[in-house]
Parts: C-alpha cells; sequence; structure tokens
C-alpha cells in the first residue's frame, strides 16, 4: 500500500509525520475519497489516524479497517518533532495544524505525494484507461452532432450532455474554440457561432468512477491556408514524434524537448508557451509534468498528456492531445480518437 511506501519515506526524510486533508492525496493513500477528513500518518509501526465527521465513521471503519478512524473533535494535539504537510492547504488550516502540532517544526509534503501519485496502481491504470475510452466514446456521438449555426456553448452542452449518458460528467470545463478563439489556450466557450467552415479546437475529459480523462482534437478549417496546414503538420508531427519517444527512464525535459525543438525549428517557439503535458489520475492535473524544468523521471505505471500547441492570438491555435501510459518497453496511447 502507498501508505507503507510513505512511512518509509518518512523514515528517511526524519519526518515524524505527515498531515493531509486533501480528498485526493487522501484517496490515494486509502483508496477511499472523504470529503471531510484530516489523515494523519506517522512513522511505522504506528497506525495512521482517520479524523473525519461522525456520519462517516462507519463507513471509514468498514472500508478503511488499517486506518484508527476517529471523530473530527478527537483531533487536539499531538507532539512531533517534524510535520510535513500540503503547501494547498489554506492558511486557516496551516494555522489549525501548528495549533495541534505545537512543538513540531513544518515542512512541505508536496514532493513525497507527487513521487507516490505519479506512478499509478493496476487500478488506477485500469480506471484512467477506462475513462479515456469512455471519452472517446463521447467523443465520437458528439462531434456527428455539431451543425452549422451553433454556438461554441451549443457544442459544449453536447459534449457535457454525452458525458452525463457515457460518464459522470467533465473532469474539468470542455472548452469549444471556434477559429481564432482557438488562440487562446484555455479559452472559455462563448457565443460565438461556427459557420460549420471554420477550425474548432476542442479540449476535452469525461470522469468516470472517479478517475479523470484528457484529451483535445483540432478540426482544420474546411479551406486551409499555407500558414494553417504548416502549423498544423509541425503541431501533428511534434505530437507524434513526443509519442514515439517516450520511454521509461526518460525525464520531462528530454520530452519536452522532442516536441519543443520539432517546433521551434519551425519557426513558431515562441506561440509554444505552456508544459508538453501532465498526469491525469483522481485528478485531471497531477504528477508526472512534462516540462522545461521538469526533475521528474518517467517509469512504468505513470500516465502523462502529451499536447503540444501553436497559437498564434488573433488568427489561429492548434493543439493536439492524448493521454500515454508509460509501459515497461515504451508507451501506450490511451487515446484512440483519430486526428484529421
Amino acid at each position: 500500500m502507498r501508505i507503507n511506501e510513505l512511512q518509509k519515506m518518512m523514515s528517511k526524510r526524519r519526518l515524524d509525520a505527515v498531515a493531509l486533508c486533501d480528498k485526493f492525496n487522501i484517496k490515494a493513500l486509502t483508496g477511499v475519497e472523504f470529503d471531510a477528513a484530516v489523515l494523519i500518518v506517522e512513522r511505522a509501526p504506528k497506525k495512521p489516524v482517520l479524523y473525519t465527521d461522525f456520519r462517516y465513521i462507519p463507513a471509514a471503519r468498514r472500508l478503511c479497517p488499517f486506518l484508527d478512524v476517529k471523530e473530527m473533535s478527537d483531533f487536539t494535539a499531538h507532539k512531533a518533532g517534524k510535520v510535513a504537510y500540503e503547501s494547498k492547504v489554506s492558511h486557516r488550516k496551516y494555522l489549525d495544524f501548528k495549533l495541534r502540532f505545537y512543538q513540531a517544526k513544518f515542512c512541505e509534503a508536496d514532493e513525497i505525494l507527487n513521487s507516490l501519485r505519479a506512478k499509478k496502481t493496476d487500478v488506477e491504470i485500469e480506471g484512467v484507461a477506462n475513462a479515456a475510452k469512455i471519452n472517446d466514446k463521447v467523443w465520437a456521438y458528439s462531434f456527428p452532432r455539431f451543425k452549422p449555426g451553433m454556438t461554441e456553448r451549443d457544442m459544449a452542452r453536447v459534449i457535457k450532455s454525452a458525458m452525463i449518458k457515457y460518464g459522470d460528467g467533465e473532469a474539468f470545463e470542455t472548452i469549444v474554440c471556434v477559429g481564432a478563439n482557438a488562440a487562446e489556450c484555455h479559452h472559455m466557450p462563448d457565443d460565438t457561432l461556427w459557420n460549420g467552415r471554420e477550425a474548432l479546437l476542442v479540449d476535452m475529459g469525461v470522469k468516470v468512477n472517479g478517475f479523470c480523462s484528457d484529451m483535445t482534437r483540432t478540426i482544420p478549417p474546411k479551406r486551409t491556408s499555407a500558414l494553417y496546414r504548416r502549423v498544423y503538420e509541425l503541431v501533428k508531427r511534434a505530437q507524434q514524434a513526443a509519442v514515439d519517444a517516450l520511454k521509461p527512464g526518460m525525464t520531462g525535459v528530454e520530452l519536452d524537448a522532442v516536441a519543443r525543438n520539432i517546433i521551434t525549428q519551425g519557426g513558431f517557439g515562441d506561440a509554444f508557451g505552456h508544459a508538453l503535458g501532465h498526469g491525469v489520475g483522481y485528478e485531471v492535473h497531477e504528477a508526472p509534468i512534462a516540462s522545461k524544468k521538469s526533475k521528474c523521471v518517467f517509469e512504468p505505471g505513470m500516465i502523462v498528456t502529451i499536447e503540444p500547441g501553436i497559437y498564434l492570438e488573433g488568427n489561429l491555435g492548434v493543439r493536439i492531445e492524448d493521454l500515454v501510459l508509460v509501459t515497461e518497453d515504451g508507451n501506450k496511447v490511451l487515446s484512440k480518437s483519430p486526428k484529421m
């Protein structure tokens, strides 16, 4: 279990306790999602303690017999020398931890948690792969239902409806861009009309059984300019090159460079301003990261998006994204939807 791995890492780092309240971190360690809980993990052989609302205690004890489950009101003073916590906790929660671990020195737990969560369990791999499969199904259902005269919001609603039909809704807010709006990386769908001939960029991910997916497809315009063709083919080539290159032992910097060098050599390096990819699991953005500064080393079991893009403000935007699993001998692309 990840809790055992965490306790081993704590001993090496001389941490006395790790205090967690993020529901996804708790789920990654326990396999169960709790909306209102604090998980305190101390060094082995001490049993981790889950503090939660009394309404959830019976279920927590049934589902997590390896935890000591207590009411939140019992979360009082803990004696510990060095405590790690999540950097994204609220200031109020941080002060709460300082009050309860009154003699402790605090440090961030993010690096440890990210390294534990980056490599997926078999259950998590199956869950993300299934979500990616359903995402393909949602796209296959939705795209033929896009009609001239629809707005970006209309098309986003078609996708959202299909996500509820086939899955559990959106993993993140669906992005639909018509024409030049695609130059905005995370454009929010608005009332821009699609005439059936302009380019489309759709970034979408369905959530299924608690697992996220993520994929982007760009649909070129009916009549492509020389510039658009050049940009689209460059992004497509960069994306495929990165997919072909991904394997165990490769670093996030090296993977990012594969795609970025192709785009830069093509004359559009300044128009590719974001990282190449990110992990997907219980959350749509998590470790590992593929970027110019990433320190991660890819291992079998990691899942990462590969999504290079070129954005020319006021003119066009192209991004192509697949979800990819790192395997023992290379990788497996989980996103199967065709590219134009």
